[in-house]
């Protein structure tokens, strides 16, 4: 019992363990209604069918998208058969990877292990973020590619970074949007040798566009001219405007956070399009495009808060800050100009910037409790956090579409390990700390 106690010790102080348990969890309810539904939902249908014309050698009916996306569920399908899990495999095994870099995303911001694995929890248990990394589409392979050109950027490897911008936007046009918070967050913290950052980022159009040849090649056999592929993509997608679709297709981007909005993703959806009301399906799994409430409700107050720190300076909010300007306000002035139809699922990309703010605001908190002399506020706030946490686990079961058999346990027992983790299940005798001091946080 003793050697056993000394196991747990050791693995509770290191560094990725609560890394692990997240993903293994994750990992566990992904998996356990991946073969869910048997029969494509909501854009599945265009690209499962565009998927099954690739392998036959019939080429691609989506040329409005970039390749690479729609060659990963070719590879799935070549590897596991023309099946759910097929369909789905690196949709589930990229949205891992996503939540991974997204914790190195945060050590290397210089945020604490314990701020990294909050603000990786709220990302992890986010019913979109969740939703999107489990069906085949092609936002979840273009999201891990931008993050890890947000890695590779803070850890100064700049043409590396680059490339992955471009193999992001290969996956779909709007990765792109990565160079935007990369060259943004730059101006704001570094803009310093000019002369190696500038030219490293020229390696994300130059990878885009050498790149694509050779995945066009994979899809029809033949080379196609990259620059007319992509003004092709352009014209295509600006064609699709809410001019020109029926009323209630997609949505603007304000009202993503000023709405509580709900997608129904088309099999057996907790959502009625006449009441809008959520009912409870305790045996199948549904899928819903929606924001978790408990992260929506605090959207706003967050964006102010990571304004109010960026505009004083504080260097970990900076990013955040960057993330949010360049893949979400950025779709404001284009919605307006172009007319182009956008979806709430286009929010997934900036969900990351917005658990980075909430975990700053909820240990800045816990901080000014642990100040403080004991009374009802420092312990409404001890109180305050773990309960919040509750309702986010609570809001993913009732959201994402596993069977409560499946779920309800797993994240009961997430819960308690993240309370302990987190220091919730003894007393702080030392404030907790916003900045690991440890850690190197150096973009050069």
């Amino acid at each position: 019992m003793e050697t056993i106690r000394r196991l747990i010790t050791r693995f509770s102080k290191w560094e990725y363990a609560g890394l692990l348990v997240l993903v293994l969890v994750t990992l566990v309810l992904h998996f356990s209604v991946i073969m869910a539904p048997d029969e494509p939902l909501f854009d599945e249908q265009h690209y499962i069918p565009d998927a099954r014309l690739i392998i036959d050698g019939e080429g691609t009916e989506r040329p409005e998208h970039p390749p690479l996306g729609k060659l990963f569920i070719v590879a799935g399908i070549k590897l596991f058969g023309d099946n759910p899990f097929g369909w789905r495999f690196f949709s589930v095994l990229l949205g891992t990877i996503c939540v991974i870099l997204f914790y190195l995303i945060c050590r290397r911001l210089n945020l604490s292990k314990r701020v990294s694995f909050l603000a990786t929890f709220l990302l992890a248990l986010e019913n979109l973020s969740f939703v999107q990394a489990a069906i085949a589409m092609l936002d979840v392979y273009s999201l891990v590619f931008a993050m890890a050109a947000f890695w590779l950027y803070l850890k100064g490897k700049y043409v590396m970074s680059g490339v992955a911008v471009g193999l992001s936007a290969l996956a779909k046009l709007s990765g792109a949007l990565a160079i935007v918070v990369i060259g943004l967050h730059w101006f704001l913290v570094e803009r310093r040798r000019p002369w190696r950052f500038l030219p490293s980022m020229l390696a994300a159009p130059v990878s885009f566009l050498l790149l694509m040849p050779l995945f066009d090649y994979a899809i029809w056999h033949k080379w196609f001219n990259p620059v007319a592929q992509v003004d092709n993509m352009l014209r295509l997608t600006g064609s699709i405007v809410f001019s020109g679709v029926d009323p209630g297709v997609g949505s603007r981007p304000w009202e993503w956070v000023l709405f509580p909005e709900v997608m129904p993703y088309w099999w057996q959806s907790y959502y009625t399009g006449m009441t809008g009301e959520i009912l409870p399906n305790w045996w199948l799994s549904s899928y819903i495009g929606m924001i978790s409430p408990t992260l929506w409700v605090f959207i706003i107050p967050v964006v102010i808060y990571i304004t109010f720190r960026a505009i004083k300076g504080n260097t970990p909010v900076l990013f955040p800050f960057s993330w949010f300007i360049g893949c979400y306000l950025l779709w404001i002035p284009a919605s307006l100009i172009t007319d182009r139809v956008t979806y709430i699922f286009y929010f997934y990309h900036v969900v990351g910037a917005i658990a980075i703010g909430l975990a700053l605001v909820l240990f800045r908190l816990l901080e000014i409790a642990s100040a403080r002399e004991p009374g009802k506020l420092r312990w409404l706030i001890r109180l305050g956090v773990p309960i919040y946490l509750l309702l986010h686990i609570i809001a993913f079961i009732v959201l994402a579409p596993m069977s409560l058999w499946w779920s309800v346990p797993l994240c009961l027992l997430l819960y308690i390990f993240t309370l302990r983790f987190l220091g919730f299940s003894r007393r702080l005798e030392v404030p907790p700390t916003l900045i690991d001091v440890q850690q190197v946080n150096k973009v050069s």
